[in-house]
């Protein structure tokens, strides 16, 4: 892994699928949270939010899948990243030194997809992680990666999680959202990370496809509970 990274604060720009989640508790990893801090539930229900991203420009250009656990840190929600996947090398580098961000690589495939019948603009992508948290089973341990083979050539791997998003509504504004990270770090202490994002956001269908014998099993099945895509984005992480 480079070593070499941007400063931060890190101005980027693309467009952004994500969806919330409600998944019971029981069926979640055991993250790591932030002292002090409280995973958000309702009726034993965890609130997770899944982004997927299309960083087309500004510092870096890259692709990313980030899942992250809502958490209550005294009187003040915020969020703490606990799954993240790219495929650029300065990014994990910077994620990770910069705000403990526990970024891993990935191999990406975005597929922009037209305007169809009741629905606007989409996307369909897939992901197949390439770091350690690629071959986790979250209930026990390491799992045993199956590829797929061909007859015509060499093995091929499944992809892990594939997402496919449709626009329903275009929202005639462009909002503008002041939120933060809080990530625990490895010695103990806790890293706070600004973010502000705005964009033109859209009502959105979005469907999921996991492996149950990869890191994000706890989503097999299921179904998220609201979805949105925020296109041309502007978005600042970190500070000065």
């Amino acid at each position: 892994m480079t070593r070499h990274h941007l400063p931060e604060p890190w101005h980027l720009r693309g467009d952004m699928y994500t969806a919330l989640w409600l998944v019971p508790g029981r069926d979640l990893p055991t993250w790591p949270l932030p002292e002090g801090a409280r995973a958000v539930s309702v009726s034993g229900r965890r609130l997770l939010v899944t982004f997927w991203v299309d960083y087309t420009g500004g510092d870096l250009a890259y692709r990313e899948l980030l899942a992250a656990v809502v958490v209550r840190h005294g009187v003040r929600l915020a969020a703490t990243a606990v799954q993240v996947w790219v495929d650029d090398e300065g990014s994990l580098s910077g994620g990770r030194r910069l705000w403990a961000l526990p970024k891993e690589p990935a191999v990406f495939a975005f597929t922009p997809l037209p305007p169809a019948r009741h629905h606007l603009a989409g996307l369909h992508a897939t992901v197949t992680a390439s770091g350690p948290a690629g071959g986790v089973d979250s209930a026990s341990g390491p799992a045993r990666q199956e590829p797929h083979a061909s007859p015509s050539g060499p093995a091929r791997q499944e992809p892990h999680a594939s997402v496919v998003s449709r626009d329903l509504l275009r929202l005639p504004l462009r909002v503008l959202v002041r939120a933060h990270l809080l990530q625990p770090r490895g010695d103990g202490t806790d890293c706070r990370v600004p973010l502000r994002l705005a964009g033109r956001p859209s009502v959105s269908r979005l469907r999921m496809r996991v492996r149950r014998d990869g890191p994000l099993a706890y989503l097999a099945g299921r179904r998220p509970v609201a979805a949105a895509s925020l296109r041309d984005f502007r978005f600042t992480v970190g500070s000065r």
